[in-house]
């Protein structure tokens, strides 16, 4: 039976892809739905399916972040984008002979990516130069978004900070609201570590698991142990940092 993991952080599209899967390619067998890349990344790794289905954009990692990293976690797992991107993104995805479903989707275009997916069911390792590549492209064309996070505001006991960005060394997931981690100590924001994630430079912040994301100009090293696992050491911070596996690929060019 062939395997897959769904990663869309809109419930209603994620359900939607899931019914429309059922109908065009019943013998599949899903076994992971994700609402962000963290979670995408960490379901690959632990269940090697044979197709991975990435939204572009999601909270954190974007899709395309983790299919690279995915390419070394699980190299035989085949990939799809889900996008809602504009004609520029299309032809960057088909000059780089990417397989996508343009939103919304439909069961013609699925059916054809399910034919294709199928053709190729000996696996197809990624070409994680082209991905990186298309990542540029991707940030280049699409310049119009909001603006990353400059400034936030966090709660200390009874007194509310505000906090530059570039101030915190990395942000840690605690319950539902997330602490910030300066040089100076820690601060409490009341917002979940999903929702900042998206709000963050992405190519600033990086997420080293599902309950972190690390500011890159706070890392002094890095070190990659015999399990494949990482170490970050900070610089203006005594503790030391755990990259798990499949998010090492992040780190590859530092």
């Amino acid at each position: 039976m062939t395997t897959a993991i769904l990663a869309e952080d809109e419930a209603l599209l994620r359900s939607a892809l899931r019914d429309l899967l059922a109908q065009v390619w019943p013998e599949l067998d899903v076994l992971a739905e994700c609402e962000d890349g963290a979670g995408a990344l960490e379901a690959i790794d632990a269940h090697h399916p044979d197709v991975a289905f990435l939204d572009i954009r999601m909270p954190g990692l974007s899709g395309l972040e983790v299919a690279a990293a995915a390419a070394e976690a699980s190299p035989a797992t085949q990939v799809v984008f889900t996008t809602a991107y504009d004609q520029y993104a299309i032809d960057a995805f088909e000059r780089g002979a990417v397989d996508y479903l343009l939103k919304p989707i439909t069961a013609d275009r699925l059916t054809a990516t399910v034919q294709r997916l199928k053709t190729r069911a000996s696996g197809r390792p990624a070409d994680t130069a082209a991905l990186t590549e298309l990542l540029r492209e991707l940030s280049i064309g699409n310049t119009a978004g909001t603006p990353p996070l400059t400034w936030i505001t966090a709660s200390n006991g009874r007194e509310t900070r505000l906090i530059m960005v570039d101030d915190v060394a990395y942000f840690r997931a605690d319950n539902k609201y997330t602490v910030a981690m300066t040089a100076e100590g820690e601060a409490l924001l009341r917002k979940p570590i999903r929702e900042l994630a998206a709000m963050l430079d992405p190519s600033l912040f990086k997420q080293i698991h599902r309950s972190t994301i690390v500011n890159l100009r706070a890392i002094a090293s890095i070190v990659r142990d015999d399990t494949g696992k990482g170490t970050l050491r900070l610089k203006q911070r005594p503790e030391t940092l755990v990259v798990s596996q499949p998010f090492m690929a992040l780190f590859r060019n530092m």
